[in-house]
């Protein structure tokens, strides 16, 4: 694939490598929500490791997540759709 896709790169004048297009496969499916363990099959990685250690800045952190389901909660509560209960 390496020679192949070189000479459809060079008439193409395209700027990204075979690499680039791993990465952005990659990020798309962190991006749609898939988890380390799908990635990394779809990545052909031998273990999940090696998918965290090259893409593990693109998945959502704890705290990107924490604050996503804080507003989501607020948002849900101000327009009714929660219904509070006492403990």
């Amino acid at each position: 694939m390496g020679p192949r896709f070189a000479r459809l790169r060079e008439r193409a004048a395209l700027t990204y490598s075979l690499h680039d297009l791993r990465h952005f496969y990659a990020s798309g499916l962190i991006a749609a929500g898939c988890d380390v363990v799908t990635v990394q099959r779809a990545m052909g990685h031998k273990d999940a490791t090696t998918t965290l250690n090259t893409d593990s800045r693109l998945w959502p952190r704890a705290e990107d997540r924490t604050r996503k389901a804080v507003a989501k909660m607020l948002t849900e509560s101000t327009a009714g759709g929660i219904r509070w209960h006492r403990l």
